[in-house]
């Protein structure tokens, strides 16, 4: 596999002080990676908008910031030549679309989630809704309380998994309230956002008198560090083309 044993140069680490970025530069740092930081709130970080000219061969940019601020690095690592690794969640149609112009540019690997459990959950979850059909479904995600967008990526990516599994796009009904009855096609989801949780996600799966549960629970978010490192050293070198975690796994 070209550049799989390669890495990246330097790690180039955006939201450098944000939750993700300190984990980022901390998974970094122990793995003996190189990193240019980039914030806009740290006078030790360079600014995004000075961020082309820092720029060089053998990076591979890494970011968890948002959709607004995300793009405009993506674009300017793209015109730099420089593969991106994308945790960024809650973009719209247009912000879809610029990723994958970016990637025709350069490789840019995407994920909702960078646990490697959670890889494991989706596989397990499709299984499990193809061997059950006709059953209830529900999704619930908890996450903590400065968490912006609603449901999570990794529960958008659930929901997808189960419409696939069950070969038709079912109706997602976003909690319940008043007289509201349960309605065949329909899948519940259901968001949470306390305190500092990292990042729950469950699939209920009930019918013919039994229930099945699958979780997964993300203990720290050096989970997602490194996750994405793995990503960042598995892309170094790669063709220009949009990857996802599960094809690192």
């Amino acid at each position: 596999m070209p550049g799989a044993e390669l890495g990246p140069d330097r790690v180039v680490v955006t939201g450098a002080t944000g939750r993700m970025g300190e984990e980022l530069l901390a998974a970094c740092e122990e793995r003996g990676h190189d990193v240019l930081a980039v914030s806009e709130s740290d006078d030790d970080a360079i600014s995004g908008a000075d961020l082309a000219d820092h720029l060089e061969p053998g990076d591979v940019l890494v970011d968890f910031t948002l959709p607004e601020a995300s793009l405009g690095y993506v674009e300017t690592a793209a015109d730099a030549g420089v593969p991106v690794v994308i945790g960024t969640t809650g973009y719209d149609g247009a912000g879809e679309a610029s990723i994958e112009e970016a990637a025709e540019q350069v490789p840019v690997l995407r994920a909702s989630n960078f646990a490697r459990g959670i890889q494991a959950l989706l596989g397990a979850v499709r299984e499990a809704v193809a061997a059950l059909p006709g059953y209830d479904v529900e999704v619930t995600e908890t996450h903590h309380n400065g968490k912006r967008d609603a449901p999570s990526g990794t529960a958008l990516s659930i929901l997808d998994g189960i419409d696939d599994a069950r070969g038709d796009e079912l109706d997602r009904k976003y909690g319940r309230e008043g007289v509201d009855p349960r309605e065949d096609g329909e899948v519940g989801v259901h968001v949470r956002r306390a305190g500092g949780i990292k990042g729950e996600h469950e699939v209920l799966l009930a019918g013919n008198e039994e229930v099945l549960t699958l979780t997964h629970r993300a203990e720290s978010r050096g989970v997602f560090a490194a996750g994405a490192l793995d990503a960042a050293e598995w892309l170094a070198g790669r063709e220009a083309g949009l990857y996802a975690f599960e094809d690192l796994i």
